[in-house]
């Protein structure tokens, strides 16, 4: 669900657009030496390193950093807001605005930046490719969505939160996108049963690789930073971390709206007025815009804005706590030092708590393993396949219905269910329909929706998907396809073997994966050949592996990232001279059971909030759920 609204940063798209004049000028000159001498040539024949250096500045990539800026003080306490210097070698390594890695080779069908599919009369393996569309309506949709009785919906939207700490892919933002159905760049179509749905591809990053082919090469950019750092509540510039920050080392909070007992609500954006919908049952009462918070799609759905507003609540306590046991602390230590606690917080979640749920405890020893400290030989950065394919397994796990619970896990009697395309970009559901609690009850109370063969993506996402801005509703399952061919990431075979998996020849080798015969004919009537299947596909409807959430190849994917992430990070909160080891025998007792009692009014919880309970007979009270003590953060003042 994390292409509505793209709202980049302004670096962020000025970056872009020296990205495309840098890839545009290459295609000029290319063009203009083949009308010259009639034949194709190479980027070796056209340019020395110093002429794209030389493109590169007047396009105004920026020159990468120097190491040397890497040994400020600045650098060695806290991170930086952008992940720059994480890696005092590698300055760039994970940095928000930098490309997205390739584990394996773009397979662009130029060699350079046309996408997969994108010359329809070409032949892959001696097919032509199936359009998304075809693949979405025959395979993917369906109209209802079992669900798994181990974990709760709260497993599913913690997924697409730290996804959002971790890869936010810009697109170009060309209206002329909206009124065509031809492949014209940056316009790249998905061509429908009555016309077709606009699709703005991926911007271009600058590249700084000193490969000559990758750097002619468009790269897509990921614009936040790939650390789990909790960017996604603190933002990944200076100027959008200085517009969230407050007083005192808090975070700023909504200044019109709060909940019954005074507890905030996240501030709004600027300028007003957003493009949030809004209450049309009341003409007259004040508009609830968008939420402002580190990451720009933090209004997408109900659940995602909850999550940011715990987030923030917890922010705040932790920060008045701090500005009480350190009165000689400027605001600017009290706010770092909340920062760095709630970092390590989001760490310990997901590697503890969400990913051996989601890739199974057998891979999670095969690829993940214990912490070994830091290794500044580990890029951390984001890879093109984890943020395009593996960790959009997440959307076949989404509920087409956000239940909203009472005191008793109940159906709310004044906030009933709604529907999915009801929760997008509606933030007055929290002001004015119960504040956070009922839908915090409801992730809680509610089993997940399961992957299932022959239902992968609720109608909610394929039929009634809303996107801000495009007159019509899309399909999230095309969406991902084309997203995948856009950015030229090989099929699902090639992955199988990049992961040591048996690759795919027959249908009966696709029916032995899948654990199911007729949709493996089907895929296989659809795509012609095995090497042809979009990645995407190919991992989602493998059988999930035992204790997982994930088939073999998501779950060796998202391990191997999560991996990097970890141990590629200098400010991982495990670290060597991250945090003493009393600090970190408090930072152990972190868990959303706790975060959800200290920042709302439940008052009664399930010892891991990520597994299904029934309510009360396996609910406890708060008081038994473990708390960090702060004290331990207390420092002498040095006169």
């Amino acid at each position: 669900m994390s292409m509505f609204l793209r709202k980049a940063e302004p670096q962020t798209l000025e970056l872009s657009r020296a990205a495309e004049v840098f890839h545009t000028t290459f295609q000029v000159l290319r063009s203009r030496v083949r009308r010259r001498y009639k034949r194709d040539v190479t980027e070796a024949d056209l340019l020395l390193w110093d002429d794209v250096e030389l493109m590169s500045v007047l396009s105004q990539c920026p020159c990468a950093p120097s190491t040397a800026m890497c040994q400020d003080e600045r650098h060695r306490k806290y991170r930086s807001i952008n992940g720059l210097c994480n890696n005092r070698q590698n300055p760039l390594w994970g940095a928000a605005n930098t490309a997205l890695v390739r584990w394996l080779p773009a397979e662009y069908e130029d060699g350079e930046r046309e996408p997969k599919g994108w010359n329809s009369a070409r032949l892959h393996n001696g097919f032509q490719l199936p359009s998304v569309w075809d693949v979405s309506k025959q395979i993917l949709q369906s109209s209802s969505k079992p669900t798994d009785d181990t974990y709760s919906q709260l497993l599913v939207e913690w997924g697409q939160y730290i996804d959002h700490d971790i890869t936010f892919t810009p697109q170009t933002t060309s209206m002329t996108c909206l009124n065509t159905c031809d492949n014209v760049h940056p316009c790249f179509p998905v061509k429908t049963s009555d016309g077709c749905m606009p699709f703005h591809r991926s911007s271009p990053a600058c590249s700084t690789d000193p490969d000559l082919k990758q750097t002619l090469q468009r790269q897509q950019m990921n614009s936040i930073t790939s650390f789990i750092d909790a960017s996604v509540v603190y933002g990944h510039t200076d100027d959008l971390q200085a517009s969230l920050r407050g007083l005192d080392g808090k975070l700023s909070v909504h200044d019109k709206f709060s909940d019954p007992r005074g507890r905030p609500f996240l501030p709004p954006v600027s300028p007003l007025p957003s493009g949030c919908l809004q209450d049309t049952r009341q003409a007259g009462e004040p508009r609830v815009e968008c939420f402002n918070a580190g990451d720009s799609r933090a209004n997408e759905g109900l659940p995602l804005t909850a999550l940011h507003t715990v987030w923030l609540r917890e922010h705040n306590r932790i920060a008045q706590e701090l500005r009480a046991l350190n009165a000689h602390w400027s605001s600017d230590t009290v706010y770092q030092e909340t920062r760095k606690i709630i970092g390590a917080m989001h760490q310990i979640i997901t590697l503890r708590d969400y990913v051996p749920k989601i890739v199974g405890p057998q891979s999670f020893e095969n690829h993940i393993g214990p912490y070994g400290g830091y290794d500044p030989a580990v890029n951390p950065s984001a890879s093109n396949v984890f943020a395009t394919a593996a960790f959009r397994f997440g959307h076949a796990t989404i509920s087409p219905i956000l239940r909203r619970l009472n005191e008793s896990f109940q159906e709310h009697e004044l906030f009933p269910h709604l529907r999915l395309h009801q929760t997008f970009f509606s933030p007055w559901r929290i002001v004015k329909e119960g504040g956070i609690e009922p839908i915090l009850r409801g992730l809680t109370g509610t089993a997940a929706p399961a992957i299932h063969i022959d239902m992968l993506l609720t109608e909610e996402l394929t039929e009634r998907l809303v996107v801000l801005n495009i007159p019509r509703q899309m399909d999230l399952a095309a969406l991902n396809l084309q997203r995948g061919r856009d950015h030229a990431v090989p099929g699902y075979n090639k992955w199988r073997s990049f992961c040591g998996l048996e690759p795919i020849k027959t249908v009966e080798d696709l029916s032995e994966v899948m654990g199911d015969k007729t949709v493996a004919q089907k895929i296989l009537s659809l795509y012609k050949d095995p090497d042809n299947i979009d990645v995407w596909l190919g991992g989602l409807i493998e059988k999930l592996l035992p204790g997982s959430r994930t088939g073999p190849l998501f779950s060796c994917l998202i391990a191997k990232q999560m991996k990097v992430l970890r141990d590629g990070d200098r400010f991982w909160w495990e670290a060597a001279g991250q945090f003493t080891r009393h600090q970190k025998a408090e930072l152990v007792k972190t868990s959303m059971s706790r975060l959800v009692c200290d920042n709302s009014d439940i008052t009664e919880v399930l010892p891991d909030s990520f597994r299904l309970g029934t309510f009360p007979s396996d609910y406890v009270p708060c008081d038994q759920i473990p708390s960090m003590n702060l004290v331990i953060w207390q420092e002498k003042a040095q006169f």
